[in-house]
C-alpha cells in the first residue's frame, strides 16, 4: 500500500465551513473603536485569529502538513505599533527538506480625514527572508501605513514536509484575542496525543469526517501473440476511503498574557495551547509503528546517535594536549578545573546552541570554534580520558522553553556534569569565557537537565547554582552644607552576578563603562578601577570615586537624602493584581548595601528611618533594614535576599506586598537640620 500511495497522482479536497469573517472586508465600526472593550489598557488586539491545519498529498514528496492562517489585528495606539510586524520562523536547513511560507497577502485599513475607509496593500518590498541559523529562517513582514486605530488583515500559508510534526496550537498571546478559530484535520492513519500547555485551555469539539482519496496509476500489460508480444498501458483510477479526525477549538475574548511582566524566563512556556505528539502511524495493510517516548528512551537515542555518543569516543585528536595539562594538575578537582579552563580558551563558542555536534568535535577542536554540543562534548571526552566521572547533560535553554513531555525537540543544548569519588559534583559549561563551576550561563539556567551515560542510564539534574548570586556595595559619602556629595563606592559581585558583570562590561571601553555608570547613578566619576576583570574564580570588584550635586534635596534649610542614595528601590517591579505564571530570577540572590554618610559640620539628624525587617512565606526570602548614628556619621544597612530561583504564582501577592514594603522603607528620607 505504501508503494502504491507514493506513486500516485493524488486528488485531495478539503471542504470547509464558510467563513463568517472574510479576508479583506472590514467593518467601519471596528476602525472607529478607540479601545478594546474587555481591556481598555490593551495597545492592540486580535479581532480574529484563525488557523486551519490539514494534510495534503504531493505525488513527489508524499504527505505534507499545511497550516493556513488568517489574522486580523486592531492597533489602538502608538504603543501597539510593534504588533504590525510579524516574524514567521520556519525550518529551512542548508540541506534536506525545507518548510515554506507562501501565499502571503495583507492589507492595512484606516479611516481618512473624511472618515472613509482607506485600504493599503502589503507589497513584496515589505517582506524579507532572514537566516537565523543553519536550520531556521524567519520571514519578516512589515505592514504598511500603520496609524493609531488601524486594522491589519493578513493571510499566509505554512507548508511542512514533516508529516509527523504538527506545530503547537497557541490560544493565548501578549495581546487579547476577540475571536479564535482553530481547526485540525488528521487522517486516521496518524494518531496523536494531545497535551495541554499553559494556563488557558479550550475543550475541543471533536468529530469524524468521511473522506476519499482519488488517485490514478499507469498499468502496463504484456500480451502474447503468434509473432511475439506487445506491451500496452492504460491509466487506472482508484479510490481509497478513509476517515479524518477533526478537532475544533473556538473561543471568544481570550485575555492577554502580558510579556512585559518582570522576571519571566520565556513567556512561551505559559501561553495556553495544545501540543500534538505523534503516538501511532497505522497505514492500511502495514505494520503499526508506535512513537510514544519516555525520557529514558529519548535520552538514550540521543546518546546513541553518531553526532553525540560517537563523538565522545573520539580522543586521539586531543591526547597530546591533555597529557601536557595533566603534568601540572594534581588531584581530581585540579585536573577538572585545568581541563575546563583549557577547553574554554581552546574553542570559541560560535553562538549556536545544539544537542548534536555540528561538523564533528575533531574539526571544532582543530578550527577553534564550535556549537554548544561540540564544546561541551569535547570537555566531557577530555575529562573521561583523564579518568574523571564526567557525563553530558541535555538542556533546554531558557529561550527554547521548558520540556514538559518526552520529545527529542525538548533539548537544544549540552553541558557537562562531573561526579567525584567523595560524592561532590560539578556542573560545567565551557561555551562561556567567564563561566565558573556550578554556575551556568543564564541561557542554560532552565530548571533541570537530563544526565545521560554510556550505559544508557539517565536522570534529571538540578541546573541551579547552590550559591546565591551576590552583590555587596560599600558606599562611603561625605555631605557638605550645600548638599553636594563626594564618595567612594566599592562593589563586590560573586557567582552569577560576577559572570553577568564581566559579560556586560568587559567588552566595553572604559569610557563607555564610566558613562553607563554615571547615567545609571546620576553621578560624576573622578576615578574608576576594576579588579579581577578576567578571572572568573574571583569576585568581580569595581571601585568608583565620584561626586554629585543631585543626590540631596534642600528644603527650607533642611537636607533630605535617601538612606541608600542611588541604590534605593524606588518602584515596585510587580504591577499586576495577579499572576498566573512563576517569577523566575534565574538564581537565588542576595543584595547587600552598606552606606556610611558623614554629615556636614553643624548638622544633626531630625529624622532617621526606623529599623525594619520582613520575611516571605516558606523561607523564600527576607528584607532587613537598619539605620544608626555614630558620632557625626549615619550608618545604613540594607539586605534583600531571595532563597530560590523561582517563586510559584501562588506566592505572587505575598511577593508583591514584600516589594511594596521594601520600596516604602528604602524611600523614607533622612532629614538633616542645623544643630
Amino acid at each position: 500500500m505504501k508503494k502504491i500511495i507514493y506513486a500516485l497522482t493524488f486528488i485531495f479536497t478539503i471542504i470547509g465551513n464558510s467563513q463568517e469573517i472574510k479576508f479583506g472586508k472590514i467593518s467601519k465600526e471596528y476602525l472607529q473603536e478607540k479601545f478594546y472593550p474587555k481591556d481598555s489598557t490593551a495597545n492592540a488586539a486580535y479581532l480574529f485569529k484563525e488557523r486551519k491545519t490539514f494534510y495534503r498529498f504531493n505525488k513527489n514528496k508524499g504527505f505534507q502538513i499545511v497550516n493556513e492562517y488568517h489574522l486580523r489585528v486592531k492597533i489602538y495606539n502608538k504603543e501597539g505599533f510593534d504588533n504590525a510586524n510579524f516574524n514567521l520562523v520556519y525550518y529551512k536547513p542548508e540541506s534536506g527538506e525545507k518548510e515554506k511560507i507562501t501565499s502571503i497577502k495583507g492589507y492595512t485599513f484606516n479611516l481618512d480625514e473624511n472618515q472613509k475607509v482607506s485600504k493599503t496593500k502589503l507589497t513584496s518590498q515589505s517582506i524579507f527572508d532572514e537566516k537565523l541559523s543553519k536550520y531556521r529562517s524567519v520571514k519578516k513582514i512589515t505592514m504598511p501605513n500603520i496609524q493609531e486605530g488601524a486594522i491589519i488583515d493578513l493571510q499566509y500559508k505554512h507548508t511542512s514536509p514533516y508529516r509527523t510534526n504538527i506545530d503547537d496550537l497557541k490560544f493565548q498571546y501578549s495581546i487579547p484575542v476577540k475571536k479564535l478559530q482553530v481547526k485540525v484535520e488528521i487522517p486516521e492513519w496518524f494518531v496523536f496525543n494531545k497535551i495541554s500547555k499553559g494556563y488557558f485551555g479550550i475543550s475541543p469539539k471533536t468529530s469524524v469526517k468521511e473522506g476519499r482519496i482519488s488517485f490514478s496509476q499507469r498499468v502496463r500489460t504484456n500480451t502474447r501473440t503468434a509473432v511475439g508480444s506487445t506491451t500496452s498501458s492504460e491509466v487506472e483510477n482508484q479510490n481509497i476511503d478513509l476517515k479524518y479526525n477533526v478537532d475544533e477549538y473556538n473561543a471568544n475574548y481570550i485575555p492577554a498574557l502580558d510579556s512585559r511582566e518582570p522576571y519571566i524566563s520565556n513567556i512561551n512556556n505559559y501561553y495556553g495551547g495544545i501540543k500534538y505528539e505523534l503516538s501511532v502511524i497505522k497505514y492500511p495493510n502495514s505494520q503499526i509503528k508506535t512513537f510514544t517516548n519516555t525520557w529514558e528512551n529519548v535520552s538514550k537515542k540521543i546518546y546513541d546517535s553518531k553526532r553525540f555518543g560517537d563523538e565522545l569516543e573520539k580522543t586521539k585528536y586531543f591526547r597530546d594536549d591533555l597529557a601536557n595539562i595533566l603534568t601540572t594538575a594534581k588531584g581530581d578537582v585540579q585536573k577538572t578545573l585545568a581541563i575546563f579552563e583549557f577547553v574554554k580558551s581552546k574553542i570559541k563558542w560560535n553562538n549556536y546552541n545544539g544537542k548534536y555536534s555540528d561538523e564533528g568535535t575533531k574539526k571544532a577542536y582543530k578550527n577553534g570554534a564550535g556549537n554548544a554540543a561540540d564544546i561541551n562534548l569535547i570537555l566531557t571526552a577530555m575529562l573521561r580520558e583523564a579518568g574523571l566521572g564526567a557525563n553530558p547533560v541535555l538542556v533546554s535553554t531558557r529561550n527554547h522553553g521548558i520540556p514538559l513531555y518526552p520529545t527529542f525537540d525538548g533539548f537544544n543544548y549540552v553541558v557537562c556534569y562531573v561526579e567525584f569519588t567523595d560524592g561532590k559534583t560539578m556542573l560545567l559549561d565551557a561555551t562561556e569565557k567567564y563561566s565558573m563551576p556550578n554556575v551556568l550561563p543564564m541561557r542554560a539556567l532552565n530548571w533541570n537537565g537530563r544526565k545521560v551515560t554510556k550505559e544508557g542510564y539517565s536522570e534529571w539534574i538540578n541546573l541551579n547554582s547552590p550559591k546565591h548570586s551576590a552583590e555587596t556595595n560599600t558606599l562611603k559619602v561625605k555631605l557638605d552644607s550645600e548638599g553636594s556629595v563626594t564618595g567612594l563606592l566599592r562593589t563586590k559581585e560573586d557567582y552569577l552576578n560576577a559572570m553577568l558583570g564581566r559579560i556586560r562590561y568587559n567588552h566595553l571601553k572604559e569610557e563607555d563603562v564610566i558613562t553607563n555608570l554615571e547615567e545609571r547613578y546620576n553621578i560624576e566619576i573622578e576615578n574608576f578601577r576594576v579588579n579581577n576583570k578576567e578571572n572568573p574564580f574571583k569576585s568581580y570588584n569595581k571601585m568608583i570615586k565620584f561626586n554629585s550635586d543631585d543626590l540631596v534635596e534642600g528644603i527650607n534649610g533642611k537636607l533630605l537624602i535617601n538612606p541608600l542614595l542611588f541604590f534605593t528601590e524606588r518602584t515596585n517591579p510587580f504591577k499586576s493584581e495577579e499572576r498566573t505564571f512563576p517569577v523566575d530570577y534565574g538564581s537565588a540572590w542576595k543584595e547587600t548595601n552598606n552606606v556610611s554618610i558623614q554629615l556636614p559640620e553643624g548638622y544633626k539628624p531630625e529624622f532617621l528611618p526606623e529599623q525594619f525587617a520582613i520575611g516571605l512565606p516558606e523561607n523564600l526570602g527576607f528584607f532587613k533594614f537598619k539605620v544608626s548614628k555614630n558620632g557625626n556619621t549615619i550608618n545604613v544597612s540594607s539586605i534583600i535576599q531571595i532563597n530560590t530561583p523561582v517563586i510559584a504564582p501562588n506566592y505572587y501577592s505575598s511577593l508583591k506586598e514584600f516589594y511594596s514594603k521594601v520600596v516604602a522603607k528604602q524611600t523614607e528620607k533622612i532629614v538633616l537640620v542645623k544643630g
